[in-house]
């Protein structure tokens, strides 16, 4: 470490104490009773009446919103100044009640300066919190940025307002600490977040307090949005006060302080803190919507798939290091270069409030790093509160008078305070990723069980089936067997029988042999008969009982296929219930494609919000449009002798005159013979079209038509140069620009721009024509009307101002034919290349004029988005400008624009690569 500089409480002292208080840091010790200023200066307190501080306190209250707030706080004597500076009181007179400062001169003069607050030596820390940071704190944690910063002379106070950590008194706490106490009560720790880091600008090197080996840190600028930041910085995330404390402890410790004549321990560098505080808007999307099926049932419910808000902001806490003389802090070695340091920052400091302060139009905020990382504290869009710290003795009046002065000058600073709000679209992809999980799943689950299902009544049906058929069959062998046995037996008595007959008959006719012929007959044939009857009879008999058996058999075979047939039945009703099934998981999974389109569909979305979120910007910095809102300033009081003020008799303004006179009266005058009327009533006309909230008046009472005849039907030049710049404003408008392009204007503008020869003319008229251009409705109507034509014929004019507007016109069409070509509607070649505008496009892309250079580089940039002008762009020298805008443009974004042009292309790629152009 360098001699005369020394880690804060660092390890020489073995310490890490950072709560010691403003009066041991300056070898002040508090006065209880406090010295009495003059008489006169009493006298002069006692004197406001009642009456004089509400005046005051109206003034205050009054103020300029975003107006950088200061408050001016007193040091009490130590034993020091008490002891030699006994007309201290005469030096400083403060006014608490009126917020008004004294600062005598001598004993007969002095000067009087008014604050937002001034705060006497007796303000508690508590007080001085609330009047000077609890605003700005507040603004914060509605989502704006919001700056703290203490400005002084070295030994005033500054560290012990901010710093203070109140560990042996809590009343003591500084700013630092209390603001922390109130982001962290405000926020909730499971949707927002609080982070910090703490730095040191020392030498003009940026330190991490948090980290001593991150010496060199650098500051980014966000060329969209003109943020600042240091990405570099650690950053810690804050979950209790305990946590912030032990941050500041560590911080203030690696903080560069010296021993001067001064102060004792004089801080050597400027110290910030930065709180990021990161917050989500709930309750804004918290119903839920019902999505109904095709068929009108409704299917399920889903939350509404909306981005959340989050709002980021971010708390600076500037502990600047003390203004101060070489000579009273006797500084020498490298405390003198120190002090050196400090005081050119605090003098680019300065340089920048005079510059705010007095509306200049450059401000330097890169002569120094501190200027740069209070850009937007300072001018930017910030809250912004100042509190400058001054000492007592009149031995230091010059000190004073110079911080008094910077705070007087801080108090004309007005910053554009804007809410820093975006769309969480990685939360909502979440979202969607975790919703889209679920269905799947979910589908998944369903399907499974479905598959499950089939396949067991499946088995059921199919075990049914065969157990009916086993059934079947079993029972028609077991009848068969039946039958096939009863006929066996059957058959086997029939033949024993017939045998036994047989042989009973056979031994009767051998035993007769000898009996008398006709005895033998009549007896053998007598027997014969009653044997053959009862055999016959026994026949009979068996077969009635086959016959029976059959019809049986019969029955239980009809029995057994009316129990097939219901089986079967049964069979179709399962097939049914699975062909129901199926049509079940088909509508399933048609659903599920449904859910999958509608996701990508919001995916979609998303992207193309986010591509137009990060276009918008772009597509309006083409220029407002308004090329007629400072038109002939010089004619706010029209020459109109029947209405005069009462008063002075002087010319009535445009204000009063359409209140009183009306627009029809006013229109009708367009048609008057005196020419002189009509130019003066066109003037009225024009100067009311340059105000957006006439301009829908002016269509209604057919304003319109009559400029449109008056460019048409006047030869008078300065009428045609005024109407067209009445149109030029109304042309702002997209339904002005359809009805303009209706009733002809777009003719009429290109008639007037061949026939005009003054450059202020056709200014007006390329104006015009440059915002229709930007209607992407209107692209094929207005090339087919001569507009392009009529732009490019512009340019014989040669004037900066026409060239301006032809080239912002050129610019729109572009544009808006890349869009149209992105999106599908228009194929083929541009219509710029079409109506031979490459070659004037490709000649002025490296106009020396800003205005003209940005808007041709644009355009080419927009001409090379689409492929089939590739070759046409290459043939004409269009790729050579492409190179260079990439690599030399001033502006990131159109650099950015045009190098991922350059990538993307195939065409370009090959010839670049033919080429040995590497980008």
């Amino acid at each position: 470490m360098a001699s005369g500089a020394s880690y804060r409480n660092g390890a020489a002292k073995q310490s890490l104490k950072l709560d010691r208080s403003l009066f041991s840091n300056s070898n002040i010790k508090p006065s209880l009773k406090p010295k009495q200023s003059s008489a006169s200066a009493t006298a002069g307190v006692r004197r406001s009446s009642p009456a004089s501080l509400a005046a005051a306190a109206a003034k205050d209250d009054t103020g300029v919103p975003g107006r950088v707030r200061v408050a001016v706080r007193l040091r009490p004597q130590n034993a020091e100044e008490l002891v030699s500076d006994a007309d201290f009181a005469d030096c400083v007179e403060l006014q608490p009640e009126l917020k008004r400062l004294k600062l005598r001169k001598n004993n007969w003069d002095s000067d009087t300066y008014e604050f937002d607050e001034v705060l006497t030596e007796f303000a508690s820390q508590k007080r001085v919190y609330e009047v000077v940071a609890k605003p700005v704190v507040e603004s914060v944690l509605e989502g704006y940025n919001g700056t703290v910063m203490a400005y002084g002379q070295t030994g005033t106070g500054k560290t012990f307002t901010l710093g203070r950590l109140g560990e042996e008194d809590t009343a003591d706490r500084g700013i630092m600490v209390r603001s922390m106490e109130d982001i962290l009560a405000d926020t909730s720790l499971e949707t927002d977040s609080v982070s910090v880091s703490y730095m040191q600008l020392y030498m003009e090197t940026i330190q991490d307090l948090l980290d001593p080996s991150n010496d060199n840190i650098s500051i980014v600028e966000d060329p969209k949005t003109g943020d600042v930041s240091v990405p570099g910085a650690t950053l810690v995330e804050i979950r209790d006060q305990q946590s912030f404390l032990e941050l500041l402890r560590v911080g203030e410790a690696h903080r560069f302080a010296a021993n001067t004549q001064l102060n004792t321990e004089s801080s050597r560098s400027h110290a910030i803190l930065m709180v990021h505080v990161k917050r989500s808007v709930t309750g804004r999307h918290d119903r839920e919507v019902a999505l109904s099926s095709e068929n009108g049932n409704v299917s399920h419910l889903i939350k509404p798939l909306k981005p959340t808000i989050v709002r980021k902001s971010k708390l600076v806490v500037v502990d600047l290091a003390g203004s101060e003389r070489i000579d009273k802090s006797g500084s020498e070695g490298h405390t003198l270069e120190e002090a050196k340091s400090i005081n050119l920052s605090l003098s680019a400091l300065g340089k920048c409030i005079n510059a705010l302060a007095e509306n200049s139009a450059h401000v330097p905020v890169r002569d120094s790093k501190l200027t740069r990382l209070l850009r937007d504290s300072f001018g930017g869009t910030a809250r912004t509160s100042l509190v400058v710290t001054i000492g007592p003795s009149p031995r230091h009046r010059g000190e004073t008078t110079s911080t008094i002065m910077f705070g007087q000058r801080a108090m004309k600073v007005e910053n554009m305070v804007k809410i820093k709000e975006e769309f969480d679209y990685k939360s909502l992809a979440r979202r969607l990723d975790i919703q889209l999980d679920k269905i799947i799943a979910e589908n998944e689950r369903r399907q499974k069980a479905f598959e499950d299902e089939i396949e067991r009544l499946s088995l059921e049906a199919q075990n049914r089936i065969s157990e009916a058929e086993n059934n079947y069959s079993n029972a028609l062998e077991n009848e068969r067997l039946k039958y096939q046995k009863d006929y066996l037996e059957s058959i086997k008595k029939l033949e024993e029988q017939w045998a036994m007959n047989h042989k009973r008959h056979d031994n009767e006719i051998a035993s007769d042999e000898s009996k008398n012929e006709c005895l033998d007959k009549t007896c053998s044939r007598e027997g014969p008969d009653s044997s053959v009857s009862e055999e016959i009879a026994e026949v009979n008999k068996l077969l009635q009982n086959e016959i029976q058996l059959r019809k049986a058999t019969e029955e239980e075979v009809k029995n057994l296929k009316s129990q097939l047939v219901e089986w079967k039945i049964s069979e179709a009703a399962g097939n049914a219930e699975i062909l129901k099934l199926r049509k079940m998981l088909e509508d399933e999974a048609h659903q599920k494609q449904k859910l999958e389109q509608e996701v990508t569909i919001l995916k979609t979305q998303l992207l193309q919000l986010s591509f137009e979120s990060d276009k918008a910007r772009t597509l309006n910095k083409g220029g407002s449009g308004k090329v007629l809102a400072g038109l002939d300033s010089f004619m706010n009081q029209v020459r109109q002798p029947q209405v005069k003020d009462s008063g002075n008799g002087q010319k009535a303004s445009v204000a009063k005159l359409f209140e009183q006179v009306g627009l029809q009266k006013i229109l009708s005058l367009l048609e008057s013979e005196d020419a002189e009327v009509r130019i003066h009533a066109v003037k009225v006309v024009a100067n009311l079209a340059a105000e957006e909230a006439n301009q829908d008046k002016i269509v209604e009472a057919g304003g319109l038509s009559s400029l449109l005849m008056l460019l048409k039907s006047s030869e008078d030049e300065t009428i045609r140069r005024i109407a067209a710049g009445a149109i030029a404003n109304l042309a702002m408008n997209e339904t002005n620009q359809e009805l303009i392009m209706v009733q002809g204007g777009i003719s009429l503008l290109s008639i007037t721009a061949a026939d005009a020869e003054d450059p202020q003319t056709l200014r007006m008229v390329a104006g015009a024509i440059a915002n229709l251009c930007g209607n992407d409705k209107l692209q094929t109507k207005l090339r087919g009307e001569g507009g392009i034509k009529a732009l490019l014929g512009m340019v014989r004019c040669g004037h900066p101002d026409v060239l301006a507007q032809v080239a912002r016109g050129i610019a729109n069409f572009a544009k808006c034919e890349s869009r149209a070509s992105s999106q599908g509607i228009k194929t083929g070649r541009s219509f710029l290349i079409d109506d031979g505008a490459l070659p004037w496009i490709v000649h002025n892309a490296n106009n020396e004029a800003s205005p003209i250079r940005r808007h041709i580089e644009l355009a080419l940039c927009h001409l090379a988005q689409h492929e089939v002008n590739a070759k046409d762009m290459i043939s004409g020298g269009a790729l050579w400008e492409l190179v260079r805008i990439s690599q030399e443009c001033s502006r990131e974004d159109i650099r950015t624009l045009a190098r991922r042009t350059l990538t993307s292309s195939p065409t370009f790629h090959a010839e670049l690569r033919r080429l040995r152009i590497e980008l």
